[in-house]
């Protein structure tokens, strides 16, 4: 009868094992509350449509000429999670502007600032994670492996979000970067920045490892409402953003893509 009864236990024991791939994320542990969420237009380049506690999205360059926007895409990934509620902190990033975050959508009294940390920067974004939602971490140099590793296990166990930003991060989940984008509003020697059609890549490892890429404008929600200039491509690092209510609008060159893809959040998607 003991040997009848133990054998039943395995029995039910093996029916009630679930293969990992049959469960759903709720089931997993991994459901919404695991999950912070990003603007629409970004969410077919992270694994999840979303910002995963425990992950490492990095925002790096990719140094292509004339191609800036590290920035507008940081502020961007940050955007939906900051205006859902989420505590986001930025760490080595002394220029960064406020009135640009605020236009993007990102709450200000729930942003908090170390532009410059010291020589003791990863200890200050260790602690970090330890209560915000989202740690940005700008590096003045390249870093050591064993920090990197160190960093993405403590965001791991605390569910934050570890977001390098700047240079490469070995090992980062999803890597985003701006690859090729344009300003608008500039005419012959007069008009003003407008508008920025960014094309961002996306590459990482594991569910994210197919390339994948979009284009959208930054930073209206709709794109350039009125006929503009021929885009100027503009070899700059940054441009802050000029508010939509203080553009002037000049002579048409060339159409732009009003139809194509939909308007949502703070950015439109043009392409896929």
């Amino acid at each position: 009868m003991a040997g009848l009864s133990q054998a039943r236990s395995m029995e039910l024991q093996h029916t009630a094992v679930r293969r990992a791939s049959d469960l759903t994320d709720e089931q997993a542990g991994l459901g919404t509350d695991r999950m912070l969420p990003v603007l629409p237009e970004l969410r077919e380049l992270l694994p999840g449509r979303g910002l995963r506690r425990g992950s490492t999205i990095a925002v790096a360059s990719t140094g292509a000429p004339g191609c800036g926007g590290t920035t507008s895409l940081l502020l961007a990934l940050l955007s939906a999670a900051s205006s859902a509620g989420s505590w986001c902190a930025v760490v080595g990033l002394p220029s960064l502007g406020m009135a640009a975050a605020a236009e993007l959508g990102i709450a200000l009294d729930r942003l908090a600032l170390v532009p410059h940390p010291g020589p003791q920067w990863t200890t200050v974004v260790g602690a970090l994670l330890d209560g915000f939602d989202v740690v940005v971490a700008a590096p003045t140099g390249p870093v050591a492996a064993s920090v990197r590793l160190q960093l993405a296990a403590r965001a791991r166990q605390r569910g934050s979000v570890l977001v390098p930003f700047g240079g490469e991060w070995e090992g980062a989940d999803v890597v985003l970067s701006p690859v090729e984008g344009m300003w608008i509003g500039l005419g012959q020697g007069h008009g003003r920045l407008r508008a920025r059609e960014l094309t961002v890549s996306a590459r990482g490892r594991g569910a994210a490892g197919r390339p994948r890429r979009v284009t959208m404008w930054l930073p209206s929600s709709s794109g350039p409402t009125v006929p503009v200039a021929e885009p100027v491509t503009m070899p700059v690092a940054e441009v802050v953003a000029v508010p939509a209510a203080e553009a002037v609008a000049v002579s048409p060159s060339r159409p732009l893509p009003h139809a194509e893809g939909q308007s949502r959040g703070h950015l439109r998607v043009v392409q896929g």
